[in-house]
């Protein structure tokens, strides 16, 4: 388990899996807008528990790997890239030609995130996350 922990992608697989609950709790409940307000909101908080379960060791594992601004830029990207989908498959929208140059401008954020440091930088683990990672791989050894 420790090193599927330690990978760069399991965190960005485990935030894609969170996202997709997280999209069916904000939007999946468009389908049944006749139902009680007070019962979408019990089951979107029913999902979303799924998404924090997720979510969360997703972003402390992916933090050994990652700046948070890198995590949150990849969120977003996944976030959209989530949605999406579940827009036209889902939801049976159409996505505009407007929607995917946003799209691609969310995308060319990440590109600046990702670029590379000045000198001297060490990769994208920041000290604090390096020692962290160490003391827990110290600590499981």
């Amino acid at each position: 388990m420790t090193q599927l922990t330690q990978s760069r992608w399991f965190p960005l697989v485990l935030l894609t899996v969170a996202n997709v609950f997280m999209t069916f709790a904000w939007y999946g409940h468009f389908k049944y807008r006749s139902a009680p307000l007070l019962v979408v909101i019990t089951v979107s908080w029913g999902i979303a528990f799924f998404e924090y379960i997720l979510q969360v060791p997703a972003n402390r594992w992916g933090s050994y790997s990652y700046s948070t601004t890198e995590l949150k830029i990849m969120q977003e990207v996944i976030t959209l890239a989530v949605f999406s989908v579940f827009a036209i498959v889902y939801l049976r929208e159409k996505i505009r030609w407007n929607h995917w140059m946003a799209f691609l401008c969310v995308l060319a954020a990440v590109a600046f995130t990702f670029l590379p440091r000045s000198r001297g930088s060490h990769g994208t683990t920041t000290p604090r996350a390096q020692n962290e990672r160490e003391r827990a791989v110290a600590a499981i050894e």
